[in-house]
């Protein structure tokens, strides 16, 4: 119920929805339940969506002590944990904190997925667009370039991520004052769009 809330916007009800469910989860499982994580990460996820960043760390910070005592340093949940806290910094225009905890978190996917996984293309490109928010365009290109090697391995030509993969590229190339090669990768993240829509 949280998730259709706060995909319709009606974030009031997401939020007394997941903090309902969440006091249950409370009074029936041990503190550092799994299940509390997930929980406290979803009222986390209502806040950030209500612009709320420092209570959105608040829950973020509660899941990922949890996640950090009961599961192994390599757990994919424990790199999301800090990938969450990295976006909300990223929300609050505090890029070298972003930044520091989409590290932490590609370094632990890099341990546990392997090297064509997608899960991987997200983390280059949340680390992407934390260098091209900072003005490092070089570094911002290299990110999105590795992310958007993978996504054309693991994904069909037509994906709508392929698609906003090119357009980030696009961007950088914007920044950068090269329009050429901007537009070329803008045109090719419009084709995609073009087909998605028409196959939809």
């Amino acid at each position: 119920m949280t998730a259709l809330y706060t995909h319709i916007g009606d974030y009031s009800k997401a939020l007394d929805f997941s903090e309902k469910s969440h006091q249950i989860a409370e009074r029936a499982l041990p503190p550092n339940h799994l299940h509390l994580a997930i929980s406290y990460n979803n009222i986390g996820e209502v806040y950030r969506n209500m612009a709320d960043y420092l209570k959105a760390l608040e829950f973020y910070e509660k899941s990922r002590q949890i996640r950090e005592k009961s599961l192994p340093s390599n757990h994919p949940d424990l790199a999301q944990s800090y990938s969450d806290i990295g976006l909300a910094y990223n929300d609050m225009g505090d890029y070298s904190k972003a930044l520091e905890l989409y590290e932490k978190s590609h370094q632990i996917l890099e341990r546990a997925l392997p090297p064509n996984h997608p899960g991987l293309a997200t983390s280059y490109n949340n680390i992407g667009l934390v260098y091209n928010h900072m003005g490092d365009y070089s570094k911002a290109l290299e990110f999105f370039e590795k992310s958007h090697q993978i996504l054309e391995k693991a994904l069909p030509s037509n994906h709508p991520s392929l698609a906003t993969s090119y357009s980030n590229i696009g961007e950088v190339y914007r920044n950068i004052g090269d329009y050429s090669k901007a537009l070329e990768f803008y045109e090719k993240s419009h084709q995609i769009r073009e087909k998605s829509l028409h196959s939809n």
